[in-house]
């Protein structure tokens, strides 16, 4: 309680008070007398909040910090704030989330790494223990509306499917009382998975209408914004606005990408040396520090070969452009906030990064992510992507760019994303705009700052004290440092004077200007990488008082200072909770053994029509095994066309459908193969069972199989599916029952999403009991790397 406010708020839910007072039994007695009820708001003075979480960009990408990706708004953001050039996050997607949303370093909150491969150590679990109320929930119980918008990569993966739990979901035990995105690491901007709340529903248009998510959730947060000012004028709003872009899929109408044509021709080095030399200009670097060497894995740009230049140029010009993009919808919402005029009195994040650039599109980049990712690189050809070349950040594209292009993204700075020892990895240009609490304008703000620490600057600015009981529980202090005393003194000195970082088992310690840091694995290698143990890991240290971009390692020269901050970064992991260490393959990627629950188990499943949205997690896995399909459909008299089920979509999958009343079956190799087999005899009008049947030939993983259709029990097709997908089909397509969400798996469907004329009664899924368990044949390093590139 302040002196001003006069309400206790260090207990929330604020209890109710009882009335104290004369009860008359008339309430027509003169002496009757209650107070009026007063809807619960903040402290007077506590301003709007709009949070701005960008996703995979690198500390060299936006021009407002010397990048070569145009970006106008955030510059003009700038022009009127702050920028901070030594701000940094957790080198990885959900960890950084849930830190910057609670305040509390990743491993206290359960985030240690992302929620695919989640275990049992509090550290690891991906569960947000109840004594880290996020601040969404501290704001929502003091007054504020709240609301999210985009990305939500924080929910168990174990409770992502339509039907819950919802304790972990933004609207559920997030804080928000309005959500609008989708669940997961990454969704098709040309096909997402979204929800409203915790209800799955469809784009009002379709890509070929000009749908895109950035345009499509910067519209709904203008809405929102504005229904919200317009009923309750006197409440502030916080609003967490985190888009999808610009991790991959690279996705961005080809205009964006073609305003680039040709600007990155000179390849990835000469594009370091040109950010270097305009950060410099632009002083969000000094002028004595020095750039990084590229790392010996990364093929220098004059080794590329001719064909392959042009391909690399345009997966960066598409990245660009998606950047841009990015920033004018953005733009959209600042403008938005200015209309009404509210801009002035909202503090404004723009955290352009929530990580480093994502260095796991291979080193070549890649036309379908997926591909690579599941051991098919070998599809993606010269050939194959210059064939592609004009479709990449298209619909028919699931891309990423090159290793390079991530490297120079993260200009000046060594390493990338995942790469939580070192600044590439983890220091991302941040934005602070608030012209009713900031004074200066333009200006660089240079002290150490973390994520952990924006929490606590909210709370500071909207004068609200940090709870120490939510829900009857009591909390544990929040970890970060308000960054509010730097507002308004450009000298102060640094408050976060120490900060551990570990991601995946690179790990590092700042202390006072210095880092003793080591890097543990490379996130582009991919096969069975061998990894040392961790005591045989090579620790370097840097001074970065006078090395600001850690180029000059001193751990020859100073082996007692390493010594000292290797011992501070083991107290400050015993702290929270960030031992055990662990960089398991096999074991983080199997439920069972990991400790996590899995949602679907056994070998075989039932659903009903109208089920959908469901993950490949919702699903009986029966990859690389035989196993059946069978439904019973209610036909028309004017006959059956449409899914009955389909998983998957451009980037692979499957469906099970009709058309022109005959069943069909369509499997979709990577979008590079689609095998259709089709029945030779119609559905009747009436209640019949069809069923599809994939006897797989074994052998190992990714072998065909034969397809046979039946009707009623009577065969009537069969054909071939030479090669299937081995591991997953995509990161954010899913299954549905009598339609299809999403991208297609096949174009053959007669109406937009494939809606079945008739009824789907059930599907059941039958794997094979005695099929041959080839799980063990994929490499776990494998499933890791799926796991960690859809973060």
């Amino acid at each position: 309680m302040n002196s001003q406010d006069q309400v206790q708020r260090t207990v929330l839910p604020i209890p109710d008070l009882p009335y104290v007072g004369l009860t008359t039994y008339d309430a027509k007695d003169p002496d009757t007398s209650y107070p009026p009820i007063r809807d619960l708001r903040p402290p007077a003075g506590a301003p709007n909040v709009l949070v701005i979480l960008i996703d995979d960009v690198g500390f060299g990408a936006s021009s407002a910090f010397g990048g070569p990706c145009h970006t106008p708004n955030f510059e003009k953001l700038a022009a009127n704030g702050l920028k901070y050039n030594r701000f940094h996050t957790t080198a990885l997607c959900s960890p950084t989330r849930q830190a910057l949303l609670t305040g509390r370093n990743h491993h206290t909150v359960g985030m240690g790494g992302i929620t695919e491969i989640a275990t049992g150590a509090p550290g690891y679990n991906s569960i947000l223990p109840n004594t880290c109320s996020p601040l969404a929930r501290t704001l929502k119980l003091n007054g504020y509306s709240t609301s999210q918008f985009g990305k939500c990569h924080e929910v168990p993966v174990w409770q992502t499917s339509p039907i819950g739990p919802f304790d972990a979901w933004p609207t559920g035990g997030g804080g928000f009382e309005y959500f609008y995105g989708f669940i997961g690491g990454e969704t098709n901007q040309w096909y997402p998975a979204l929800y409203e709340g915790t209800i799955p529903i469809e784009p009002e248009k379709t890509p070929d209408q000009g749908y895109h998510l950035t345009e499509d959730m910067t519209t709904k947060a203008i809405k929102w914004i504005s229904q919200q000012k317009a009923l309750m004028p006197d409440k502030p709003f916080f609003t967490y606005f985190a888009p999808g872009a610009t991790h991959a899929p690279h996705h961005v109408p080809k205009e964006w990408a073609d305003k680039y044509k040709g600007q990155f021709d000179q390849g990835w080095d000469q594009l370091r040396e040109q950010t270097f030399a305009r950060q410099k200009a632009l002083g969000v670097i000094p002028d004595d520090c020095q750039l990084t060497d590229r790392h010996a894995g990364i093929p220098a740009w004059e080794t590329i070969s001719d064909e392959m230049k042009p391909v690399l140029a345009r997966q960066m010009e598409v990245y660009a452009g998606f950047l841009e993009h990015t920033d004018h919808h953005i733009g959209r919402l600042i403008d938005a906030l200015q209309d009404l005029e509210i801009l002035d009195d909202t503090l404004i994040y723009v955290i352009i990064g929530d990580n480093g650039a994502s260095a796991e599109g291979s080193l070549q980049g890649c036309f379908n992510e997926m591909a690579p990712l599941t051991g098919f690189a070998a599809l993606e050809t010269p050939e194959f992507l210059t064939e592609r070349i004009d479709q990449l950040g298209g619909v028919e594209s699931y891309n990423h760019y090159a290793v390079g292009w991530a490297h120079a993204m993260d200009t000046p700075y060594q390493w990338t994303k995942q790469v939580a020892s070192h600044f590439g990895g983890t220091r991302n240009g941040t934005i602070v705009h608030w012209p009713k609490g900031i004074t200066a304008k333009g200006e660089i703000r240079s002290q150490f700052h973390h994520v952990i620490d924006v929490a606590p600057t909210i709370l500071e600015a909207a004068g609200l004290p940090q709870p120490t009981f939510v829900n009857g529980v009591q909390q544990r202090p929040i970890e970060g440092v308000s960054m509010a005393y730097s507002f308004n003194e450009a000298k102060a000195s640094d408050r976060h004077q120490t900060q551990y970082f570990e991601m995946a088992g690179n790990r590092g310690i700042y202390h006072k200007g210095w880092t003793a840091v080591t890097q543990h694995r490379i996130p582009w290698e991919t096969g069975m990488a061998k990894l040392p143990a961790f005591d045989d890991d090579v620790w370097e240290l840097y001074d970065t008082t006078t090395d600001w971009t850690q180029a000059k390692d001193l751990a020859k020269e100073q082996p007692q200072k390493l010594h000292e901050l290797q011992r501070l970064w083991l107290i400050e992991a015993t702290k929270y909770n960030v031992l055990p260490l662990d960089d398991r393959f096999a074991e983080r990627a199997n439920p069972e053994i990991a400790g996590r629950p899995q949602l679907i188990k056994g070998t075989r499943q039932i659903l009903f029509g109208g089920m959908g949205r469901l993950s490949e997690s919702s699903i009986v896995n029966f990859k690389n095994k035989s196993h059946a399909v069978t439904a019973e459909v209610v036909v028309p008299e004017s006959g059956a066309e449409g899914v009955i089920i389909a998983q998957g979509g451009l980037t692979g999958g499957w469906s099970f459908y009709t058309k022109e009343g005959k069943p069909k079956y369509c499997y979709n190799f990577y979008g590079v193969n689609r095998y259709t087999i089709e029945g030779t005899a119609k559905i009747p009008a009436g209640t019949h069972q069809v069923r599809m049947e994939f006897a797989y030939d074994g052998g190992g993983l990714a072998k065909g199989g034969t397809v046979t259709l039946y009707i009623d029990g009577q065969k009537v097709g069969e054909g071939r599916v030479d090669q299937t997908e081995p591991i997953i089909f995509s990161a954010d397509e899913t299954c549905d029952v009598g339609f299809e969400a999403g991208s297609p798996v096949t174009y053959d469907y007669p109406t937009k999403g494939g809606k079945f004329s008739g009824e789907v009664n059930w599907v059941e899924i039958d794997v094979d009991k005695d099929a041959e368990d080839l799980d063990h044949l994929i490499s776990p390093e494998e499933r890791l790397r799926v796991a960690m590139a859809i973060q």
